[in-house]
């Protein structure tokens, strides 16, 4: 098998799995209990708080476990929105962000919020001057994803921090696919969102951190958890699983992005030689993502062909709409032809040069039986 999705989601570490079943056997005390059960789960579950913390580097935060990115970017958008719409009921955001944020905006607007997409340029960046025009008096939140997770386009996103500071708005990153593949600068940032399976943790535990004194309408009531944000008993386990997942990932960052950086060279190089493949993703890209299109080919026939031969890549995002345009390709290349024939193929530092070989070999027959 020649997994090529890792965008998509990530095997889980087997050193990260070991941590959630110890903590599921040795650990069973609710962690808000007061008892020596619950104190020894509440030591825990502060050292996986503290860890996370220190690893992005934005301490003074509040951390709200979640069930994953989905959940954090409504807990922040609609959060913020509906605690301070005193402020004002005005968003921006842009055309390259997941379907978790232009759910709860669409969500949103039903109830009198307004909203703006801030226009990029050629290469898929937002401009800020383009921003600071768009800011109004009743700006409550800019929403702006770290990484694209169609085209892998990295925004300038401490340059946007510092330069939102001067209003009085608030500043919400999706990091989703930027945490554990790159070094972020976050502290001009007011809430950020992402989620342990996109670097080889669990699925069904994300996170959302905001600055302490910022004040957020809880999406679930019903009492305190970790934080009064979101209630429910925590879920020990796959906190701390987490927390151990971005350690791991944290101590290889360099290492797999060289890798990724090498491997993603070596594809390109490879495609050039085809007439009717188009490279999507421009040098502001991640290495761990590669957007391509060929043109005379549906993308999700070409997807099946290499499933045929155990090579999984994916067409758009996995939580996309069934939209046989991506928007975000169109918005970095500005050509429909691209936009409706992307594939992606994202790599990790699980990837080896022997997988991609195989990938491209395969590929090479498929282009060749499927132009016939």
């Amino acid at each position: 098998m020649i997994y090529l999705d890792y965008s998509a989601t990530t095997p889980v570490d087997r050193e990260v799995l070991n941590s959630f079943n110890r903590v599921c056997l040795d650990y069973i005390g609710n962690t808000n209990s007061l008892h020596r059960l619950g104190v020894e789960a509440r030591k825990l579950e502060q050292a996986s708080i503290m860890q996370i913390n220190n690893i992005l580097g934005v301490k003074e935060s509040d951390v709200i476990f979640t069930s994953g990115a989905s959940e954090s970017n409504n807990a922040a958008i609609k959060g913020i929105c509906l605690q301070h719409e005193n402020k004002g009921k005005h968003i921006i955001t842009t055309n390259l962000e997941h379907s978790s944020i232009y759910g709860p905006i669409g969500y949103l607007q039903k109830l009198g919020f307004t909203v703006d997409f801030v226009k990029t340029n050629e290469y898929g960046l937002v401009e800020l001057d383009e921003l600071k025009k768009l800011i109004r008096e009743d700006t409550v939140l800019v929403t702006i994803g770290a990484v694209n997770s169609e085209t892998g386009v990295v925004q300038k996103i401490e340059e946007i921090g510092k330069m939102l500071e001067s209003y009085k708005c608030f500043f919400h990153v999706d990091a989703t696919q930027a945490v554990g593949k790159i070094k972020m600068n976050y502290k001009n940032v007011d809430l950020i969102s992402f989620t342990a399976h996109k670097f080889y943790g669990l699925k069904g535990i994300g996170c959302l951190i905001k600055k302490s004194n910022i004040n957020i309408e809880p999406l679930i009531h019903g009492g305190k958890s970790t934080t009064i944000y979101r209630s429910g008993t925590p879920a020990l386990p796959l906190i701390v699983s987490m927390s151990k997942a971005l350690r791991l990932i944290d101590e290889k960052i360099d290492i797999n992005y060289k890798h990724a950086l090498e491997l993603k060279k070596y594809i390109i190089e490879n495609l050039k030689k085809y007439d009717k493949v188009l490279i999507n993703s421009n040098e502001y890209a991640i290495p761990h993502i590669l957007n391509i299109s060929v043109t005379t080919i549906k993308p999700e026939t070409l997807q099946h062909a290499l499933e045929a031969y155990e090579i999984y890549v994916s067409t758009q995002s996995a939580c996309s709409a069934n939209n046989p345009v991506s928007q975000a390709v169109l918005e970095v290349t500005k050509n429909i032809e691209a936009a409706s024939h992307s594939i992606r193929i994202s790599l990790s530092g699980l990837t080896t040069k022997e997988e991609v070989d195989y990938f491209l070999e395969y590929f090479d027959k498929c282009y060749n039986n499927l132009n016939l």
